[in-house]
């Protein structure tokens, strides 16, 4: 099993909730303020910065096989996004869960706080 912070389309409720189907929900949770999150056009991009904000999400606990599916949605090969630790408040901030950071310029996107709806 592995942990997973998410915070766009995957969340419960958004469009691509059933690629966690069959996965555990732990929670709803909240990042270290290191982080900005821009609309992409339908979906969300999260970067790591100096000036960031408390971006919130769910932690899920999913199998290899989601893992892998998350990987291939995230385009990880295609270099879009960086699956890598995510720096979680408490009660998460002593775990090492992971998330996906966008990897591309985000000069024209439009910011959109700290949750995505």
């Amino acid at each position: 099993m592995h942990r997973i912070f998410v915070y766009g389309t995957l969340k419960r409720g958004c469009v691509n909730h059933a690629y966690l189907g069959g996965q555990r929900w732990v929670g709803v949770a909240h990042t270290e303020p290191r982080y900005r999150m821009f609309d992409l056009g339908g979906y969300p991009g999260m970067v790591e910065v100096a000036d960031g904000l408390s971006i919130q999400g769910e932690v899920w606990d999913v199998d290899d096989d989601c893992f892998a599916q998350l990987d291939l949605l995230e385009d990880i090969e295609g270099g879009e996004y960086l699956r890598t630790r995510i720096h979680l408040k408490p009660p998460f901030e002593e775990s090492r869960i992971q998330g996906y950071l966008y990897l591309r310029p985000t000069e024209r996107a439009p910011e959109v706080g700290e949750c995505w709806r």
